[in-house]
């Protein structure tokens, strides 16, 4: 097997993970212990928390998706010979194991509120797949600003549920805060090694397919 077809696998088991394993994160949750106390909430409290928490890990679902796709797209055979870009790989791949942590509070999360995830993930997992290995074969600079403007729609998104979430759900406010602090983190080392500026309108259309995603997941 060659190291493209590797690749090929890797990004097949990293799907099937991402929508049908528990996730396992490497570290510990960001809640606070000594405030944890979800007995606080209303009824009505925890079912906005759950959606919102939804919305949330409905969008690590999706960077899984897109850091894959991204990172299998950079191991592609270029044209003449031209080598794949591996560390631009790696450096995909390091962010998305990253997410993987996000991934786990989010689940955990929505399971200490009682809700669930969204019953669509495949279906934002498939479509964002398809959008990072788009970006991925324009090249580094594309695929890198793709990431950028992704990240910071992610952390301006996160910011909203900041002001959203209820005031003592402690435990949901700490672990959306410190995702917004990885993912700006995540923008700041992409713009680093080179990203270039998406055009305005695919900006635009990047905020129109998250409106849906985040309206959908949060009833669906």
């Amino acid at each position: 097997m060659n190291p493209f077809s590797d690749a090929l696998v890797g990004a097949a088991d990293s799907a099937l993970r991402t929508l049908f394993a528990a996730p396992r994160a490497s570290q510990a949750c960001p809640t606070v212990p000594e405030r944890h106390d979800d007995g606080a909430l209303s009824p009505e409290e925890r079912h906005l928390s759950g959606a919102l928490m939804r919305v949330n890990h409905v969008g690590e679902v999706c960077a899984q998706a897109l850091y894959t796709a991204q990172a299998l797209a950079a191991r592609w055979p270029g044209p003449r010979g031209k080598a794949p870009n591996e560390a631009l790989a790696r450096q995909l791949e390091d962010a998305g194991r990253e997410e993987t942590d996000h991934l786990a509070w989010t689940k955990a999360r929505l399971d200490e509120l009682g809700s669930r995830p969204s019953l669509l993930n495949p279906l934002w997992y498939a479509g964002a797949f398809g959008l990072g290995l788009m970006a991925g074969r324009l090249g580094q600079g594309p695929s890198l600003g793709f990431v950028v403007e992704t990240e910071r729609q992610v952390e301006a998104h996160l910011a909203s549920h900041l002001d959203r979430l209820p005031a003592e759900d402690h435990a949901s406010r700490a672990v959306v805060a410190q995702m917004k602090l990885d993912e700006a983190r995540h923008a700041r080392l992409a713009q680093q090694a080179g990203a270039v500026e998406l055009p305005v309108p695919v900006k635009g259309l990047m905020r129109l397919a998250a409106k849906v995603m985040t309206t959908v997941a949060h009833r669906i």
